[in-house]
Formats: C-alpha cells, sequence, structure tokens
C-alpha cells in the first residue's frame, strides 16, 4: 500500500522552498531544442585510466550519470545494479544469528557488486580511483562493502570482464568506479564567465525502508588558481521492507525486524592551479554509518517445548549493533610535461582507513547470556604514478598513445573476536587470522594505434604481491601452528581491437587475462570447536585466481536507433573455495577438518544488448525507447555443476519522454525463473534440504522530474508500481526449500520516493 502520509510529511517542505525562491518559470526560458540528446557522446576514464570516448573502447562499461542519480534517486549500490542487465547486489534481510547455528544473514548490507556471475572480492570497487575495502565473513560476522555516501557520487563506471591489465589483482570480473564531484562542477554557467560561489542542497525520502536525507554542497573560487568544495550529508532510515505479512516476535517472522540505520558524509576538496601546466586536487572524504536492530526473528517462539536443556536455552531476545566508517585522504596531480618520455603525467597519494565493528547480546531464558563483539579494520596506502606518451609510427598509423605506470599498494589487515561465551571451546579474546600486512606492487603498459578504420589496443601488467604476518598475538595459540606469509606474482595481460566499417558503427572483440590474490584470512583463517568436533585450518599454500575472458561486440546508431551488444565467454582457474571438507566424520577423535582451497576451474559465457530508439520531437519534447536485455550460463568444470553465482536473465524496456520542463519514464524490469537445473544445491545447503529456486517475473518502476526552474527540482518515483511479489536469485542463496519464512527474503512492495533538488 502506498503510503500517503509519508509523501505528505515531505509536501510541506517543498511548498516552503518553492514560494521562498525567486518567481519565474523554467518553461518559459527553455525551447524544445534545449532537450537533451540521446546521441551525445559519453566520455568515460574506468575503461583505459584517462578520458576516452566510450565508443572507442573495446570493453563492455556501463556509465550512471549525475542525471540518472537524481532522477532515479538512487540512494545506495543496490539501486546502481536495480535495472542493468548481468549485474546484481545482494542485500539480504537481516536474519542472522548470534546463537545456536550461527550465520551472517543480511549483516553485511549491500555487500557487493556481482558482474556477469562473479562478486565479492573478485569485482573492484574504487572511489576516485582509491580502492574500498575488502569483504569479510566468517560465521555470524560479516563485513560488506557497502562503505559509500551517493550524495557524493557524480558519476558510476562499470567495467565488465577482467580489468586487471590495468587495475591488477580485484578486477577478475570488472570494477566499479564511483566518481565524485569536484568544485568546477558547481561554478559553471552556461555561456559565462562562471561563479564564485555556487552549490546545492536536497531533501529526500525513501519508501522502501522509510529512509529520510539530508545533504548540501557549497563551493567557491577563492582566486584564478584555487577552488574549494564542502559536502555534507545525513540519512536516518529502517529497515527494507519485505512482503511478509507474519509480525510474530520469533522465528516465524516474515516481516522485517525493526532497524534503525543512520549514515552521514562529509567530504573536502581544493583544486589548485598553479598555472596551465599542472592541477592538484586534494581531497578529504569520511563516511559512517551505524545500525541498531532488534533481531525479533531469533526469538524462540512461545510456548516453548523440548527438553529441558533446549528449554533452558531458548532465547529470550537478541540485539545486536554495527558500525562502519572510511576516512580517506587523496592527493590527485596531473602535470603537463611535453617532454621526451611523457606528455602527460598523473601521480595519486591515498590514505585510507577503514573501521568496522559489530556487537550482539543474546538473552537466555536460564541459561547464562552470550555477548559476541567483533572487529575488522583495514588501513591502506595507495601509491602510483601514470604517464603517457604520443609516438610517431608510420605514416598510415600517425602519432600513437602509449600509457604507462607503476602502482604500490599495501594495507594494515586486523580483526579482533571477544564477549562472553559460556561454552567451550573458545576462550576470548582472539583473532579469527593474525594481523597482516597485504602489499603489491605493479607495472603496466598499455599502446593505443588507431587510424580510421582501425584500433588496437595491447596491455601488460605485471603483479608481485605479498600478505605478511605482522603479529602471531592473539591467534597462536590459540592455533596450533603459527600462521605464514604468502608471496607470489601474475601476469595480467589484453589486447582490444575496434574496426569501424561505417563511421557511425564498430565491431569489437577484447582478449583480457584477470587475476585475484588470496587474502589474509583465506591463507591464514583458523576456528577449532571440539564441541561440534569442527577444525578449519590455514592454507599458506594457495594460488591465485586467474581468467582468460574473449567480449566480441558492436556499436552503432543507425538513424535513430543506437545499439550496443557483447558476447562473452570466460575462463576461470584455481577459484579459491573457502572451507570445503577435506577429511574428517565429525566423532570425537576424527574431527571434520575444512580448509580454504583452489579447488574449482569454471567456464561463463553470455551476452548482453543494450539499445533505444529515438522517436525524435513529439508534442514539444523527446521520446525515446530504452531497452536492454542480459543472460549468462556457467559451471564448475571441476564438478561439472552449474555456478550458483549466476544470476538469471534480465530484461528492461522503458519508454521516456524528455520536455522542457519535465520528464517522465517508465521502465519494465522482467526477469526469468531459476530453475533446480541452474543450481548446485548441494554446494549451499546441507543434504537431505536442497536449495530453494525462485519464480521469474517482472516489475515496474515510474520516474519523473519537474524543473520547476532551472535551479529546482522535484523528483519523484514509484517504484514497483503493480505491487509484484518477487526475489533476488542473490537474497536466498543457501535458503533451504522447506523454509517457511520466504516472504521474508521478498522485495519491498509498492512504494514512493521523493527529493527537491536546489542549486544556487
Amino acid at each position: 500500500m502506498i503510503k500517503i502520509n509519508h509523501v505528505a510529511r515531505l509536501a510541506p517542505i517543498a511548498v516552503a522552498v518553492l514560494a521562498a525562491w525567486p518567481s519565474g518559470a523554467w518553461s518559459q526560458s527553455v525551447s524544445v531544442a534545449q532537450v537533451p540528446d540521446a546521441s551525445l557522446r559519453e566520455v568515460v576514464v574506468s575503461g583505459s585510466r584517462h578520458e576516452q570516448f566510450l565508443e572507442d573502447l573495446a570493453v563492455s562499461v556501463d556509465v550512471i550519470g549525475e542525471k540518472k542519480i537524481e532522477i532515479n534517486q538512487i540512494e545506495d549500490i543496490r539501486d546502481v545494479a536495480r535495472d542493468l542487465p548481468n549485474v546484481s547486489v545482494k542485500r539480504a534481510p537481516v536474519r542472522f544469528a548470534n546463537t545456536g547455528a550461527a550465520n551472517s544473514t543480511g549483516r553485511d548490507g549491500n555487500s557487493g557488486f556481482n558482474i556477469r556471475g562473479l562478486g565479492g572480492n573478485r569485482v573492484l570497487m574504487m572511489v576516485d580511483g582509491i580502492r574500498v575495502p575488502h569483504s569479510y565473513v566468517f560465521g555470524a560476522n560479516a563485513y560488506g562493502r557497502d562503505y559509500l555516501s551517493i550524495d557524493l557520487i557524480k558519476r558510476i563506471e562499470i567495467v565488465r570482464g577482467p580489468a586487471s591489465a590495468l587495475y591488477g589483482s580485484d578486477a577478475m570480473a570488472g570494477l566499479v568506479n564511483f566518481i565524485t564531484y569536484d568544485p568546477g562542477d558547481f561554478l559553471k554557467l552556461v555561456g559565462g564567465e562562471g561563479k564564485t560561489v555556487g552549490g546545492r542542497a536536497a531533501v529526500g525520502w525513501s519508501g522502501d525502508d522509510n529512509a529520510w536525507s539530508l545533504s548540501g554542497t557549497i563551493a567557491g573560487r577563492a582566486s584564478d588558481t584555487v577552488e574549494w568544495l564542502l559536502t555534507a550529508s545525513g540519512t536516518r532510515a529502517n529497515a527494507v521492507e519485505t512482503q511478509g505479512t507474519n509480525d510474530s516476535p520469533d522465528t516465524s517472522r516474515t516481516t522485517a525486524n525493526p532497524l534503525d540505520q543512520r549514515n552521514n558524509a562529509l567530504m573536502a576538496k581544493v583544486m589548485i592551479r598553479p598555472d596551465a601546466s599542472q592541477k592538484h586536487l586534494l581531497t578529504l572524504e569520511h563516511v559512517g554509518k551505524k545500525t541498531d536492530v532488534n533481531l525479533l526473528s531469533s526469538r524462540t517462539p512461545l510456548p516453548w517445548r523440548g527438553s529441558a536443556s533446549a528449554i533452558a536455552g531458548a532465547i529470550v531476545d537478541e540485539q545486536a549493533d554495527s558500525t562502519m566508517s572510511r576516512d580517506r585522504f587523496t592527493w590527485d596531480a596531473r602535470y603537463m610535461l611535453n617532454s621526451g618520455w611523457a606528455d602527460n603525467l598523473q601521480t595519486l597519494v591515498g590514505l585510507q582507513y577503514a573501521d568496522s565493528a559489530q556487537n550482539a547480546t543474546t538473552d537466555r531464558n536460564t541459561l547464562p547470556d552470550r555477548v559476541r563483539n567483533s572487529s575488522y579494520k583495514e588501513n591502506g596506502l595507495q601509491l602510483s604514478a601514470q604517464a603517457d606518451k604520443l609516438v610517431e609510427m608510420t605514416p598510415s598509423w600517425g602519432k600513437q598513445r602509449v600509457t604507462y605506470g607503476l602502482e604500490y599498494l599495501t594495507s594494515k589487515i586486523s580483526n579482533l573476536s571477544d564477549g562472553v561465551n559460556p561454552l567451550p571451546p573458545e576462550v576470548f579474546p582472539l583473532k579469527r587470522f593474525p594481523d597482516t600486512r597485504e602489499s603489491s606492487i605493479a607495472l603496466y603498459a598499455q599502446a593505443e594505434w588507431v587510424d580510421e578504420q582501425w584500433s588496437v589496443t595491447p596491455g601488460l601488467r605485471v603483479d608481485w604481491f605479498d600478505i605478511n604476518v605482522r603479529s602471531q598475538d592473539l591467534f597462536y595459540p590459540p592455533a596450533k601452528l603459527p600462521a605464514r606469509s604468502l608471496t607470489g606474482s601474475a601476469i595480467s595481460p589484453k589486447l582490444g581491437v575496434i574496426y569501424r566499417p561505417q563511421p557511425n558503427w564498430n565491431v569489437y572483440g577484447n582478449y583480457a587475462g584477470g587475476f585475484r590474490a588470496p587474502n589474509a584470512n583465506q591463507v591464514n583463517g583458523y576456528y577449532e570447536n571440539m564441541a561440534e568436533q569442527v577444525v578449519i585450518v590455514p592454507n599458506p599454500d594457495l594460488k591465485p585466481e586467474t581468467s582468460r575472458t574473449i567480449e566480441l561486440g558492436t556499436r552503432g546508431r543507425w538513424g535513430a536507433f543506437n545499439l550496443t551488444a557483447a558476447a562473452f565467454y570466460g575462463q576461470y582457474d584455481n577459484l579459491i573455495v573457502d572451507n570445503v571438507l577435506q577429511s574428517g566424520s565429525g566423532v570425537p577423535g576424527d574431527p571434520k577438518l575444512f580448509q580454504t582451497v583452489n579447488a574449482d576451474k569454471a567456464v561463463i559465457q553470455g551476452f548482453e544488448i543494450q539499445g533505444a530508439w529515438d522517436w525524435g520531437p513529439v508534442a514539444g519534447g523527446r521520446l525515446t525507447t530504452p531497452v536492454s536485455y542480459g543472460q549468462a550460463k556457467g559451471r564448475n568444470t571441476t564438478t561439472g555443476q552449474p555456478l550458483n553465482s549466476i544470476d538469471p536473465a534480465k530484461l528492461v524496456v522503458g519508454v521516456n519522454y524528455e520536455a522542457p520542463a519535465w520528464t517522465l519514464r517508465l521502465d519494465i524490469i522482467g526477469f526469468a525463473a531459476k530453475k533446480l537445473q541452474d543450481i548446485d544445491s548441494g554446494s549451499l545447503v546441507k543434504p537431505p534440504n536442497t536449495q530453494i529456486s525462485i519464480p521469474g517475473g517482472a516489475t515496474a518502476d515510474l520516474y519523473g522530474q519537474w524543473r520547476i526552474r532551472k535551479d529546482l527540482r522535484l523528483n519523484v518515483g514509484l517504484i514497483n508500481l503493480t505491487d509484484a511479489r518477487y526475489w533476488q536469485w542473490s537474497d536466498v542463496q543457501g535458503l533451504p526449500s522447506s523454509t517457511p519464512v520466504l516472504d521474508a527474503y521478498s522485495q519491498p512492495g509498492r512504494h514512493f520516493t521523493l527529493s527537491l533538488v536546489a542549486d544556487f
């Protein structure tokens, strides 16, 4: 049901702002000719590490610009992936357990991106080129990768497929680069000299989690050489709603657990241009999130039944809270050298401190209460230098660009588990893996040979990585053996080719190698529980995961129709599988022994099609029909089983109308079922249980923007307007088909989103 009372709460704010704003109608000052043209060329950075037109890249790249972020009211990374084929973000409901069979369901929030069937730390996430911390999961603790505030973000670039030739480890499946606003974005005037002071303010509300947000940016030009920016934002939200109807305060509950989340973000930038040959951008960023949850879904149903010990251990109450923060300093410098070895040079210095903590308490009937406190820290330094040079080739090829660089990464990673455990064998505090320094150094180079019809882009990157144990404190003991360090290397090649039969379209092919180094937990993670006869032992002999992918595609515009299509085939070797049973029957004297190993090989193949028909001027505006579709298939070639990480096919059909004063867009999103024959059930749930499958379905989203003035916009969204009940495959993995709480994992029903944005 649409919550009209929430809409009414936002209305007075909108009226007050409108009343205070200078008069004048936007519709009177804009002609039909000023309606945006869908044929404008897109410039991206992430595909080649420098600005380049999208059609000149032999890779698949999605660009989510500031206009779409605003109109679609994208508030987190889950919204980013909503209408992208072969891209998803897992966000399970908050139903983790602190007692009994510990699980981490929903504790990591928006856990990270899945691109073409691979996710987690296999997808590199960056903010302004600085890597976002890794995800980490152990038992009931899970730390996701959503250290972000979309209020700071101007554009998002998603590179599909391996990008290790330019970005190294963690880019084996692709990368997502979040690019923040610069001072100049708020100081521009069309046809003028520019403003001395400018900025933006926004207020918004989202009905799926009852989230209120407020953000403000002010930028200024202090002199001809110095510009500055300051942004602050805050959000307060509840749990993401489900379509469940059971409100019982126990394990049968299907509505969301009560949750309170508060997010805040600050960003300051200074742009300095001492002269025409150089510029320096200094950035300070802080993102903080705090969540409190009442785990009603963990409580034992009344009346308590069973043995005396079961009744004594019945869960009366369970509460949890978590915090996460990321602080970043970046110095990005650009120099025009015009020397013999480089025309341009970019240096990047990044310092980042990430800290997450999770706490939980369990009140049991007569048995002692249990307390769990866990933390994860990742503090990193990133240094890079990149140069480019135009080199004279043959007379027919002319001057061609060569890009080369050096990159150094180092992170200090630590974890700590503490609390009160009335049962043996664990004695707190302890570390699941030892304090570790993960470092890498890399050399890379890429050439771009271009003439009127051909582009050839070879590239190569060599990485040397080091996983160095810094201390055994609180790890050995209780671990039976001390942790060990690990070093290794990887070579990641690429070759892209573009052929242009006509100026308006091209075909391309791309071969790319990728890799991902193991992390500290995978190498040295240790756990022992003799009460359950379970032992997890380290594996210091892990090898990097590697991939080889071929992609063939085409881009073009034929009159009113534009099309981008790509087919891909990837082979993956030495895939790291966490906690594989190696031996043991789970009885005293023969415990079950688990270890993380290079167990699997896999093949993933599929395609994506994205296009739009531009109907041109219609009734004073412009009408377009965008369409996208993607599907993938994958199998584990070691076991012969399908890959569970593959998302079902997704189809998006839209109708977009752009008038001078307003925009209206309808998106219909259809998704295929996840069938039993596409699921490796045995790797998700313990037999005799079977993994649940999900049906296909469709939902519709309606977005609108009213440009009240040039500098004032009202955005309205009606999401899932048909109130369809559906599930995302990424959210239900590990859920048995016999579950009585399937509705707890359903997506939100019909709801509104609203925002009011003012420029000054």
